[in-house]
């Protein structure tokens, strides 16, 4: 009989798949080392268990004891099962822009899960590098894995992701493209193929907000570039010892909207349900397309699955809100289909203007439509209640009708984009789009600033 004694020896041995339609312009062949079929859904469970196993080895990691890490999900996803089999306890602490569906799964393997502030400084005490650092000063018999500069990361990928991609390809690999983030993919893989053949070029794909492109091209490690980004898994803001980047010749940078559009034309072209990484890993693929000729073989690595990502990047109204749906807005019903489940918020001229106010602020508007029994017969902003807050300490027990400006602008739902743009300026925040009789919807500079992207 064939059976894995446990599931740590599951790991690896995952296939590599062709890519088709995504790549129909590149004339290379392009295989995909399709990670999410390890136990744990992602290339992670390699090095969390090399990890344990090395820290297992020379001591730091002692039995009974408690595992504690930073991580974006996946890692943890590793560790977690590796302390099941083995016997420890596990605190994963995660940034809270990673997905619900990652810290879900951490907790459903058991793993305590503690959560920290994404947009701060990697020094500072809620950050996840300290928080991690200081639970594990503060728990006894304790071991803190640290995966960016703990160097089984990259021997992981070196002594098993490595030597697999370069027999399934027969060793006629000619290119490997990966997202880096903790650096011990790239670095592991990359050092073993160039062993083998050092023509082989590495590519990194990188976010904006991270620092790796520039570092690797200047030497600079540029603070200017540190800012918060929403694709998960790769980019840092600090230069993490697993990354070699000697061994790197060169990275290209796509933007968060793109990495959550190809994750899903991943999924629906392809046939591959994988993480928001794959997304950005094969985009960058293609903006190096020139790189590659009709006799290379090119190799990509999706390092997790996409059940992690169904509230995000598989979501049409976070795309929506995110503004990475390529939607067509052509006519003013384009503009406000995404408010038809909210009713019109508006006051009436006999109202107190603190009560208008009041509407703007919990309903986040700059423009609020006056109407009576009539219509619409005038409008708020803030630009008025402005212009007279310093001159009227009483404004907000005053009758509306007595501050109110002119009225917003009407339009039908099919009158085009651009005759809509025209009417909204400094005077004009916003006009109403008439969708049925008497069934109103605003739209203002704020909506259409939003859906810039």
């Amino acid at each position: 009989m064939k059976y894995c004694k446990n599931i740590l020896e599951a790991i690896g041995n995952t296939p590599l798949v062709k890519i088709n339609r995504l790549t129909a312009d590149i004339p290379a062949l392009v295989l995909a080392k399709v990670e999410s079929f390890n136990p744990g859904n992602s290339v992670k469970d390699r090095m969390a268990v090399k990890m344990i196993e090395d820290a297992e080895a020379d001591g730091r990691l002692k039995p009974g004891g408690t595992i504690i890490e930073g991580t974006s999900g996946n890692t943890g996803m590793g560790l977690a099962l590796g302390a099941i089999i083995k016997g420890y306890k596990l605190i994963c602490v995660i940034s809270d822009k990673q997905s619900k569906e990652k810290m879900d799964i951490l907790r459903a393997v058991g793993a305590e899960v503690v959560v920290c502030p994404t947009d701060v400084e990697p020094a500072d005490p809620r950050s996840y590098y300290s928080v991690s650092k200081r639970l594990a000063e503060e728990t006894p018999n304790s071991w803190y894995v640290n995966q960016y500069d703990n160097l089984s990361n990259t021997a992981a990928h070196y002594e098993q992701t490595a030597p697999e991609i370069w027999d399934q390809t027969d060793g006629k690999i000619t290119h490997f493209v990966v997202g880096v983030g903790t650096g011990g993919t790239i670095s592991g893989i990359g050092k073993f193929l160039k062993e083998k053949n050092p023509n082989i070029k590495i590519w990194g794909v990188d976010t904006y907000g991270s620092v790796f492109k520039k570092y690797h091209e200047t030497g600079i490690f540029d603070e200017n570039e540190i800012y918060s980004y929403v694709t998960e898994g790769i980019g840092e803001d600090i230069l993490p010892k697993n990354v070699d980047f000697s061994i790197i010749d060169g990275f290209t940078k796509v933007t968060d909207k793109d990495a959550a559009a190809y994750t899903r034309r991943l999924a629906k072209e392809e046939g591959i349900f994988a993480g928001n990484s794959a997304g950005s890993a094969i985009k960058g693929l293609l903006q190096l397309k020139e790189h590659f000729g009709p006799d290379d073989v090119v190799v990509v690595l999706f390092h997790d699955h996409g059940s992690r990502y169904v509230g995000k990047m598989y979501n049409d109204d976070w795309m929506r809100e995110m503004g990475y749906l390529d939607e067509e807005m052509n006519t003013a019903f384009d503009l406000v289909k995404d408010k038809l489940t909210e009713a019109l918020v508006f006051a009436r001229t006999e109202e107190l203007v603190s009560h208008a106010v009041h509407r703007m602020k919990i309903n986040h508007l700059d423009c609020i439509p006056i109407r009576d029994v009539s219509g619409f017969v005038g409008s708020l902003n803030e630009s008025l209640l402005f212009k007279h807050s310093s001159t009227d300490k009483n404004l907000g027990d005053q009758p509306i009708k007595n501050l109110m400006t002119k009225p917003l602008p009407i339009v039908g739902k099919d009158t085009p984009v651009n005759d809509v743009l025209k009417l909204i300026s400094e005077e004009t925040p916003a006009v109403l789009v008439e969708i049925s009789k008497d069934n109103y919807r605003q739209i203002s500079r704020s909506d259409i600033v939003s859906k810039i992207s």
